[in-house]
């Protein structure tokens, strides 16, 4: 036994007056993670225990011995001993948030990470954010300082828990409004169990010594009543001593201690397909209720599983189904011998009490498989057994057929095969030695044990004596033997034939049992490859409706939660549209995390059953199974094989909405980009003309300059405010492109038309620059809206004038090609990067040069959408002497009409 000073312990001194349990929940041979930071939680049952005490006391020692300590949240609701506690750490200042009503403040969280302590603390982790914040719980702060490598201390009470929510209700009858995810306890480091009677806090709360929170169960007038509190204390204990029983396990596990160590009580109940099982379960139970201790439910899978009749397949299926309905945890194990499997999960799981059957079998039964429970008894070492008996109502006289149950044309194959080698051997008589023909008998034995069973092998080995003593040994044709020597031949060969048969059989049981697990195995491989090359949520759906309708022959259903409603995602074509019943058991199954439905205790009128799609953040949905109606229900193995494509399920749509989430953050972020590009872009397009307007109004207004200097000023004034028109109308445009809002009007439109009115718009905005135009004569018309396209065209005219110096001409080109008219704006600038030359139909995105001209990044965009919806192509190019060429691909009339 390892010395009792290396255990786990609970302390709680007199120094100690809240009774402070503390609890480490990473096992202490388990290395911790040096990039991640450590949580601390300080749990107590309701507020004003003293968590927030408990943790600024614990803070200040830390500080004291040299640990750079900051406090990023902590709510003293000016209390003057929690001000006194608070007085010496350092805090960072709080983030304000404007709102309405006043000013409030959160953590920085951004402040807390650029600041860095060792330790930080966090008060009230279920607190939820005020709108604004990064995340919307405080808890998400948390895991991201944590992240950080930041250590950090919070408090929480039991109530808040999210999985506790409807106990809290019933208890106080008060509904929990920030309940947090079980999976953020379950991962801290430390939990310190801050913990005082009920008659203090009652006492403390008439004192004016509690804060309660505005809203949440604590609101309810009744909330702080003894009986209430009680309750509530009970819980946070019981939850706490259940992190500590798996603290003490991995401990043991660390340090490979077989145990069981008796610190609490844990039962197992060992389960087979006989009528005892259910019994057992119930047993099971009131020990269970008696000793207030958690309690699992076992069934070892042996070779022998696989010779299993359907009937007590059933029965072992409704008593794995009752142990569920009960509470218990239950487990399937696989092993060669049940005993040594169950007493090896006993050992691992720190077990202290298990519960096993004793079945009435007679002797030879006994004999031939062996007692399980005798060989429980024998190796169980300190773990007691409870040893329950059968009743007169269970118990069934076996019979050859339970042991040697098989059908009756193996039998009387296994008859025909000892036939055939008695014939074989009748020619041989007299020829070689009569002890020489039972090798001949071995062979049927092994060739009946193979492919007949293990009933038929052992009459195979029954007959090969009878018969190799009736026709072989003198006397022939009787059963008496002359030479007593070979009744020592008869006894080996009946030996060795049973031996042979039993271990051939069992040989057959292992292979089949393999290969019924390789199928398995191959069925959650074949669902995680499909899963695994697919991204699009719909697609992983379909994904695991075709392998269960593959698998399993059955209709499914997938109902995924929206709008806080269950809503049908993907069906089989006969599930698409289901009945009240079936709806109610899936919204049941969602609500409860629970079974529910077709099989089931709860809802077994719904004709599916409910399979809640479960991860570690939480449900995702449920997945419906309905069988046909020549099926029946699902076996146990079937069962399992399901759960584990349900497990499948739920982590690829959590998957699926992780990257969609992703990329709505993606999306969002690029957003954000385009909208900083936007302003930055528009602020500084439009200081210019107004700067130009301003001064000129003023000096207009002034009255004192020349009247030949007024025109100078008003046109000035007119031309930014054109200007300004024209970025006005190219955001509207640009906007009216992206919804969607604009519609063509098509019409037969001349080329050489649209060419005059884009040039004329154009002459009025650049009159300093010349357009060479080469268009051909026998174009012909266009299938476009004349007044977009025009549009087009004067923008690519604007770009090329911004993008080449004053003196060189600016070209417009059309031409025909093939079907398609192509009309091209070519100047003589700088060029475009390669790299850029897609990139400048993107939004807001302009070419960086040293010189480059100012302008919003909107007009090719706008140019492209444009084309776009008419189906024409427009693309840029470098032309080889310098300069850039933007074509655009447009159809003609004549090819609509037809068309």
């Amino acid at each position: 036994m390892p010395d009792s000073s290396e255990t786990p312990s609970t302390r709680m001194t007199p120094s100690n007056p809240l009774g402070v349990f503390p609890h480490s929940t990473r096992g202490e041979g388990e290395a911790a993670n040096p990039q991640r930071g450590r949580l601390k939680v300080y749990l107590g049952y309701a507020a004003g225990v003293g968590k927030t005490s408990a943790m600024l006391s614990a803070a200040r020692d830390r500080a004291e011995a040299g640990v750079d300590v900051a406090v990023g949240v902590v709510n003293t609701h000016n209390r003057p001993e929690m001000e006194a506690l608070l007085s010496d750490l350092p805090q960072i200042p709080l983030r304000k948030i404007l709102s309405p009503e006043r000013v409030q403040t959160e953590m920085d969280l951004d402040a807390v990470l650029n600041r860095r302590p060792a330790l930080v603390l966090v008060d009230e982790l279920a607190h939820a954010n005020l709108p604004g914040s990064r995340h919307p719980r405080r808890y998400q702060d948390v895991l991201d300082l944590l992240e950080a490598g930041l250590d950090v201390y919070t408090t929480l009470n039991i109530q808040q828990l999210e999985s506790l929510g409807d106990v809290v209700q019933q208890i106080t009858g008060g509904i929990v409004v920030d309940a947090l995810p079980d999976f953020v306890l379950d991962g801290a480091d430390e939990i310190e169990l801050v913990d005082l009677p009920p008659d203090e806090l009652l006492e403390r709360l008439r004192d004016g010594k509690v804060h309660l929170p505005p809203e949440g169960p604590e609101t309810q007038p009744g909330f702080f009543r003894k009986g209430n509190l009680t309750a509530l204390r009970e819980l946070a204990l019981r939850r706490t001593a259940a992190r500590v029983d798996v603290q003490m396990r991995d401990y043991m596990a660390a340090r490979d201690i077989t145990g069981p160590w008796a610190a609490g009580e844990r039962i197992l109940v060992c389960v087979s397909s006989h009528p005892l099982a259910e019994r057992l379960v119930r047993t099971g139970r009131r020990l269970a209720g008696d000793l207030d201790a958690p309690w699992t439910v076992a069934f070892v899978e042996t070779p022998g599983h696989v010779r299993m009749r359907p009937e007590q397949q059933q029965r072992l299926n409704q008593t794995l189904l009752l142990a569920e309905q009960m509470g218990a945890e239950v487990v399937r194990l696989t092993g060669v011998n049940a005993a040594e499997t169950l007493l090896a999960y006993a050992h691992a799981h720190n077990i202290t009490k298990l519960v096993v059957g004793k079945p009435r079998w007679p002797r030879w039964v006994e004999w031939a498989r062996g007692s399980i429970t005798q060989q429980i008894l024998r190796k169980s070492g300190s773990v007691d057994v409870f040893i329950i008996g059968e009743t007169a109502a269970e118990e069934k006289s076996p019979s050859m057929r339970v042991f040697l149950h098989s059908p009756a044309w193996r039998y009387a194959a296994a008859a025909v095969l000892v036939g055939g080698v008695t014939l074989l051997g009748v020619p041989l008589h007299g020829r070689i030695e009569p002890t020489n023909l039972v090798m001949i008998y071995l062979t049927a034995v092994v060739l009946a044990a193979l492919f007949l069973g293990r009933g038929p092998s052992m009459l195979a080995s029954l007959l090969s004596v009878l018969a190799f003593d009736f026709f072989f040994i003198r006397p022939t044709l009787t059963l008496s033997v002359a030479d007593t020597e070979y009744l020592i031949t008869f006894a080996g060969l009946l030996l060795v034939g049973l031996v042979i048969s039993n271990s051939a059989a069992l040989v057959r049981e292992q292979v089949e049992q393999l290969r019924k697990r390789e199928a398995f195995t191959a069925a959650i491989n074949a669902l995680s490859r499909d899963l695994t090359g697919l991204s699009d949520l719909d697609e992983m759906l379909r994904a695991v409706i075709r392998r269960i309708q593959t698998d399993f022959s059955r209709d499914v259903v997938l109902l995924l939660p929206e709008n806080n409603h269950l809503k049908v995602a993907a069906a089989s074509p006969r599930l698409e549209k289901l009945g009240e019943e079936e709806m109610t058991a899936a919204l049941w199954a969602f609500q409860h995390n629970r079974e529910t439905g077709l099989g089931t205790s709860t809802l077994p009128q719904a004709a599916m059953r409910c399979i809640p799609l479960q991860t570690v953040h939480g449900l995702v949905g449920v997945m419906g199974v309905q069988p046909a109606e020549a099926q029946g229900l699902l076996t146990a193995d079937q069962r399992h094989l399901l759960e584990s494509f349900a497990s499948l399920a739920a982590l690829a749509i959590e998957r699926a909405r992780l990257a969609q989430q992703a990329s709505q953050t993606q999306v969002l972020q690029s957003t954000e980009k385009l909208q900083a590009a936007l302003l930055h872009s528009i602020s500084h397009e439009l200081r210019t003309p107004l700067v130009t307007i301003t001064g000129a109004l003023s000096s207009l207004a002034e009255g004192e300059a020349a009247p030949a200097l007024q025109r100078e000023l008003a046109e000035a004034a007119y031309g930014e405010a054109r200007r300004m028109n024209i970025l006005v109308g190219n955001l509207l445009d640009m906007s009216r492109l992206e919804s969607g809002a604009f519609r063509l009007n098509r019409q037969p439109s001349d080329l050489w038309d649209l060419a005059g009115v884009a040039l004329s718009q154009f002459g009025e905005r650049h009159p300093e620059r010349q357009v060479l135009t080469d268009l051909a004569e026998d174009a012909p018309l266009l299938d476009v809206d004349m007044a977009l396209m025009v549009q087009v065209l004067v923008n690519l005219l604007d770009n090329a004038a911004k993008y080449s110096p004053v003196p060189a001409p600016i070209r417009l080109l059309g031409r025909l090609e093939g079907e398609d008219v192509i009309l091209s704006v070519a100047d003589e600038g700088v060029g475009i990067p390669p790299e850029d030359l897609e990139r400048v139909f993107d939004k807001f995105y302009r070419v960086q040069t040293p010189a480059g001209p100012s302008g919003t990044g909107l007009g090719l965009a706008i140019a492209r959408g444009i084309v776009e919806a008419h189906g024409g192509r427009i693309w840029a190019q470098n032309r080889p002497g310098g300069g850039t060429i933007i074509s655009i691909q447009l159809a003609r009339w004549a090819e609509r009409q037809v068309g």
